[in-house]
């Protein structure tokens, strides 16, 4: 399945493809409401991630144009603000369903599982081929009930042709359904990934032949036996226990994606929060253009840090912002209380990065076996 995160705060951006990615979704990214708009005229998208506050064309805007067209995948709005008020602007403007920033991964997936389901006609989580079940929910394979270790195209695969169990899939609609415009291989790369898939499925002990070759048309999933008649794919309406194991790889797989996004962005951040500093000394001559970046850098990190496990820090941030926002002129104590948390803020950074350090230190010195990319 294929998402479009429209995010124009980059640190954001790359946290959430980590994040989605892991879960086996093709992402692609918009930095603003006019290219996001570009990409949604041209390719199907099953759900949109929109962050309302964005150049160009902001996340409401744009929501309302897509209902206009008579778009309708489900759209999920990102806001920064908690109000009632704010999520119901959102919510009658076409969105499906709004997540504050900064987002809690495990709600924010479960979020998306929703919307993706309410939007299908297989709407149980549970897909079934005989004795092979597909858990959308925990990203599982199993056949008789023994795990299957899936590449995430293959899962991305069998998942399309579950969910699909009638229609013959091109080379050519595979690749915009499993990979994102940026990175599209060749059709070769498809026919790669299909040989693998039955292999592995081969060697489960599936039957060779689920994946059938319409020759000179495409692929598609094979009718089961009993199913010639009805031709309806059996879907399970009984969820099935989370293997413990294989969710904790997937857990560890994105905070370790996640880590590496905060270093490599954790410059980027350093800056946004001198940015902070410097209107926090310069109070009492504070231009308004100074002021309203400092404003613009505090909701950023508000929205972000708590997603890389800053929660005291995003508070911070916004408490930051709100008072910058105000526009007044600040009373002695409250310009006491900006330098205190700024200062409060950069701790909290700071202590982020050692943390971070400690851990690669470790890796470094095979305290921790590597993961797999996804």
């Amino acid at each position: 399945m294929k998402i479009l995160v429209v995010e124009d705060d980059e640190l954001n951006a790359y946290a959430l493809t980590a994040v989605l990615t892991n879960q086996n979704y093709a992402v692609e990214v918009a930095c603003d409401g006019d290219a996001a708009w570009e990409l949604i005229e041209t390719y199907d998208y099953d759900l949109i991630l929109l962050d309302v506050m964005l150049p160009k064309l902001d996340g409401i805007s744009l929501c309302r144009q897509i209902r206009s067209k008579g778009l309708q995948m489900p759209i999920l709005l990102l806001t920064g603000c908690d109000s009632s008020h704010e999520k119901a602007i959102g919510l009658d403007a076409g969105a499906d369903d709004y997540v504050v920033k900064p987002f809690e991964e495990e709600e924010l997936v479960a979020r998306v599982r929703a919307l993706l389901r309410r939007g299908s006609t297989t709407s149980q989580p549970i897909l079934k081929w005989g004795n092979l079940q597909l858990d959308p929910q925990s990203c599982e394979v199993t056949y008789n009930q023994d795990l299957l270790s899936l590449t995430p195209k293959e899962y991305g695969l069998l998942e399309l042709f579950l969910r699909n169990s009638r229609r013959v899939f091109s080379c050519s609609m595979i690749l915009e359904h499993l990979w994102s415009y940026e990175d599209t291989p060749g059709e070769e790369a498809v026919r790669t990934h299909i040989k693998g898939l039955r292999h592995k499925l081969k060697s489960a002990g599936v039957p060779s032949d689920l994946i059938e070759t319409v020759y000179g048309i495409g692929y598609r999933l094979k009718p089961q036996e009993e199913e010639v008649e009805s031709k309806k794919l059996e879907i399970g309406g009984e969820l099935l226990t989370p293997n413990s194991s294989l969710s904790n790889i997937s857990k560890k797989q994105t905070l370790a994606a996640v880590d590496e996004i905060w270093q490599r962005f954790s410059g980027r951040v350093d800056e946004q929060v001198k940015v902070l500093e410097q209107a926090a000394l310069n109070q009492k001559a504070l231009d308004p253009e100074l002021r309203a970046q400092a404003t613009q850098e505090a909701h950023t990190l508000a929205g972000s840090l708590g997603t890389f496990g800053l929660a005291e820090g995003s508070k911070l941030a916004r408490k930051i912002e709100l008072l910058l926002k105000s526009g007044k002129t600040l009373k002695p104590f409250e310009t006491a209380n900006l330098q205190n948390w700024v200062k409060l803020l950069r701790q909290e950074i700071a202590a982020k990065g050692k943390e971070t350090a400690s851990v690669e230190l470790q890796q470094g010195s095979g305290g921790v076996g590597g993961g797999g990319g996804v």
